[in-house]
Order: C-alpha cells, then sequence, then structure tokens
C-alpha cells in the first residue's frame, strides 16, 4: 500500500546536479546590475571579470601565486583546454570511476593519441587504487565523481616531490570540499555546479608548475584558437586579469557574483562546506532507516557531499531484468517530478540503475528532510505498480 503523500513538501524542490540550485534567496532582482550592452573588453567589462576571479581565488583559498581564469565551454572546456596544452612530455596516468573520467581517458587515448598512457579504472560505486600514480608522470582525474558520488578522500597519494603535473577536474568539488591545492597544477571547475550559476563558462586554475609546463612544450597538434594559453611561448596573462578568450555572458557573471557574495556573507568556505555535509546527513539518517535504497558509494571515507547516488538494494529491484530495473528507477523520479517535489533526480544515464540527488551548500537542509519521505512514498507506488 502507497498511503497518502506526505503532507509536507519541499519548499524548493530543485535538486539537479546541474545545473544546480540558486542560492536561497535567488529572485531576477540580483542580476539587475548586470553590465549588458557594454563590450566585456571595456574598462568597466574586464573590471567585473577580474572582480570575479578574485572573489574566487579568495573564497577557495587558492594560493597567491596560482592564476585562475575563465574561459570558454564549461568544465569540459577548461579541462581540454588544459589537456590540449600540457600533456604529452611525460606519460599520463589516468584515473576513472565514472563517465566524466571515462571521458578524460578517451582524450588521453583516443583524441591525442596518448598511446604510453597508464589507465586505472574501478566500477561506479569504488575508486582505483590512487596510490599506483607515479610521481614522475602526468596524472589525469577528477575529485568528486558526478555520476557515481565517490570522491577523492584527501590528496595525500599525490607526491609534493611530483616531476609530472596533476590535473584535476574539480567542477561537483569546489566550495563544498576541503582541497589541498598545493596538490594540484591544474584545476577546473564550471559556475553551473555547486553556488548554482549558469552554464557555458568554465574556470582554469594554474599552479606555477602548470605555468613552466605550457612555457616549456609546444604540442604537436594543432591548437584551436579557444584553446591556446600561449603567445610566442609565454602565458598569455590576460585570460588571468578578466580578458577572456570568446565573450562572455554579462548577464550569468553577475549571477556568479551573486553567489559568491552569498557565499562570503554566510561565513565563506566553512560555511559552505558545513552545509553541503549536513544536507547529506539527512540523506544518510534516512538511507540507515529506509530499507531499499543506498549509497553507491561503498565506503562512507569516500562518499560526495555534493552528488547523492543512491542504489536501489530492495530484493524485489534486485530481481528485475536490468531494462526493468533502469525503468522502475526512472519511474521513481518521473513520478516525484510530476508531483512538483524533486526535479531532475534520475540517475546520470550512463550509471547503474537509481537516483542523484544534489546537496550541494545552495540546497536548504529542511527541503531534504521534506523530500525523504516523499522518496519512501514514490518507491511504494512504483513497487506496488
Amino acid at each position: 500500500m502507497t498511503g497518502n503523500p506526505p503532507a509536507v513538501r519541499p519548499a524548493r524542490p530543485f535538486f539537479s546536479s546541474g545545473p544546480c540550485a540558486k542560492r536561497p534567496g535567488w529572485t531576477p532582482e540580483v542580476l539587475n546590475a548586470a553590465l549588458l550592452g557594454r563590450s566585456h573588453r571595456s574598462k568597466p567589462g574586464k573590471a567585473r571579470l577580474k572582480e570575479a576571479i578574485d572573489r574566487t581565488k579568495a573564497l577557495l583559498g587558492i594560493p597567491s601565486d596560482y592564476r585562475v581564469g575563465i574561459v570558454p565551454a564549461s568544465d569540459t572546456g577548461a579541462m581540454e583546454m588544459a589537456m590540449w596544452s600540457m600533456l604529452g612530455p611525460k606519460t599520463v596516468d589516468c584515473f576513472a570511476w565514472e563517465s566524466f573520467g571515462e571521458d578524460w581517458v578517451t582524450d588521453t587515448i583516443k583524441q591525442l593519441d596518448l598511446r604510453d598512457s597508464r589507465i586505472f579504472k574501478a566500477p561506479y560505486g569504488e575508486l582505483p587504487n590512487l596510490k599506483d600514480a607515479n610521481p614522475g608522470h602526468d596524472v589525469v582525474f577528477l575529485w568528486n565523481g558526478t555520476t557515481s558520488g565517490v570522491r577523492v578522500p584527501n590528496g595525500d597519494w599525490i607526491s609534493d616531490a611530483r616531476e609530472g603535473i596533476t590535473i584535476c577536474d574539480a567542477t561537483s568539488a569546489v566550495f563544498a570540499m576541503d582541497i589541498p591545492w598545493k596538490k594540484l597544477d591544474v584545476a577546473t571547475f564550471s559556475w553551473q555546479k555547486v553556488l548554482g550559476g549558469e552554464a557555458a563558462h568554465g574556470m582554469l586554475i594554474l599552479s606555477p608548475r602548470a605555468v613552466a609546463r605550457l612555457e616549456a612544450h609546444t604540442p604537436p597538434w594543432p591548437m584551436p584558437k579557444i584553446f591556446r594559453l600561449t603567445k610566442a611561448g609565454k602565458l598569455a596573462q590576460g585570460i588571468f586579469e578578466g580578458e577572456t578568450i570568446n565573450t562572455p555572458s554579462m548577464l550569468a557573471l553577475e549571477d556568479y557574483l551573486d553567489a559568491l557574495k552569498w557565499a562570503e556573507e554566510i561565513g565563506g568556505l566553512p560555511a559552505l562546506m558545513a552545509r553541503s555535509d549536513a544536507n547529506l546527513n539527512v540523506l544518510a539518517r534516512w538511507v540507515k532507516e529506509c530499507g531499499w535504497a543506498d549509497f553507491l558509494a561503498k565506503d562512507a571515507a569516500n562518499r560526495s557531499n555534493t552528488s547523492a547516488c543512491l542504489k536501489i538494494v530492495d530484493p524485489w529491484f534486485a530481481a528485475l531484468p536490468l531494462d526493468a530495473q533502469a525503468g522502475a528507477a526512472k519511474k521513481i523520479a518521473s513520478t516525484l517530478d510530476k508531483e512538483g517535489v524533486a526535479f531532475d533526480i534520475a540517475a546520470y544515464r550512463a550509471a547503474p540503475p537509481g537516483l542523484r540527488i544534489w546537496c550541494g551548500a545552495t540546497v536548504e537542509r529542511a527541503d531534504l528532510e521534506a523530500l525523504t519521505p516523499w522518496l519512501d512514498w514514490a518507491w511504494a507506488k512504483v513497487k506496488a505498480s
């Protein structure tokens, strides 16, 4: 029996893993100050872009000698810009445990044709042995697997005496996890993840070692204009001072600035991490009691506090053929979507059948607490059907 729907609904049913929920209290009026109808290369335009860079660097605690720039094409653009520009001089160790990590493996092996690369993979829910990383090699990895809910627990496995560079896709980790920047030579993310910004803009963070690689290495393959980080063998400094390679959206920029200011006002990075942890704890308590769902991440120490990926462990579900499992999981998500209590929580298309619920700092804990009875209700309804 499914019973009546729960009485309390989430006030904000936005649990998408990207674009993520807007910060609490957001309204379109926060965009009124956007620098519209002006060139992004005007003095005010560059100043506004530089403000976003400076606020990002300060909020995340990025070292003063690291460079932060705004680049095209979201996190994907930032990652591929780094990979196309810097890989080649050394063997590459790629670590993958979900779909986006697999994308970087594909880029390394099939697109850049770096066939001497070493690939370390793990199935959804697990991590490969990160200690297999060779300090003499370059390393490409994610900090948080957005589609598996499995994150790197720390940076202890990265050698301080490494000869290669580390390239990290950190898009669903920044602003929610404690990242040891000195372990990363390249880090990338996008505005639409943890702070709920709008799409299409990527952030590229470079250590001095990454800059040295850029200035010493000339890639043997053609480099599209939007990938070019150097000019005459030197770093294109303007990219890191607000001179973007292509035209950014000043409206999206204003939205990102609003999110950064909100984060500062509530207490900065510690407050953002605490909100994400508290949100994850709501789901952890529910999982312990519900009896039909569990985290996809096998080790709690590696469990993401942003993209909480759930598998269904009920024996009835396990007995279904795989296509029926996928259909049942999607039906739970669509049932909640139709009720208007949870949008966009189906598991990623390449992930095992289940649910994915965003727990980042822009989500309110009370909304997750209101959601959990609805999860039970929708599960019972689908199982009964």
